[in-house]
């Protein structure tokens, strides 16, 4: 026997698509002779059913070790195709749709690619979504790898060592603004610090 465990309009995370959606239905498998019903599935809008165990409800999605209270995680969501049929867009992982990364709490302002470009090879920007979308976590990861190997000094292994080198060349290269934003006087920067700005 099954029950639902989410709602219609609900928010969830869908782990195999790696995307937010709102449950659009609720859809019960009954068979006679069950009071209950034997499977339930839900429809997200994504092209097929999902199980529960697909499913993370939002409230379930844990913050991250270091995120500042209140700060919303970079996330892949899906926007609606306008310019293409659904028909047209058969081969697409997900018809109708396309990724879209967002990076403020109120579901704008992150990255997008043009039509055209997601046509030409789906499942190459569907992965490069994903990848962006993880990104802050990867950036924290290394971090913290780099900062144990700075606290316990020459005590490890050299590839581990040199791994941590090449993180801080790279961390310099993403923490250093553009050399027309550095020669601005520092009040009119406002730059955001990328750790926070990048925290999951």
């Amino acid at each position: 026997m099954a029950k639902a465990v989410f709602h219609r309009h609900q928010r969830v995370y869908v782990e195999p698509v790696g995307t937010w959606a709102t449950i659009e239905q609720v859809k019960p498998v009954w068979v006679a002779g069950f009071e209950e019903p034997i499977r339930v599935t839900y429809d997200c809008g994504l092209g097929r059913d999902f199980r529960a165990e697909e499913l993370t409800a939002e409230t379930e999605i844990e913050a991250a070790p270091g995120d500042a209270p209140g700060h919303t995680p970079w996330r892949l969501m899906r926007a609606r195709n306008r310019v293409q049929p659904v028909e047209d867009c058969a081969h697409h992982p997900y018809p109708g749709t396309y990724p879209v990364i967002v990076t403020d709490p109120n579901d704008w302002g992150g990255w997008r690619v043009p039509g055209a470009e997601y046509d030409r090879d789906p499942a190459l920007i569907e992965m490069q979504a994903r990848l962006i979308t993880a990104a802050p976590r990867f950036f924290r990861l290394a971090r913290e790898l780099s900062d144990y190997v700075k606290s316990e000094g020459t005590t490890l292994p050299e590839p581990l060592v040199r791994l941590a080198r090449r993180f801080e060349q790279l961390r310099r290269v993403i923490e250093t603004p553009p050399p027309e934003a550095q020669a601005r006087p520092a009040e009119a920067q406002a730059e955001p610090e990328v750790g926070a700005a990048a925290a999951e």
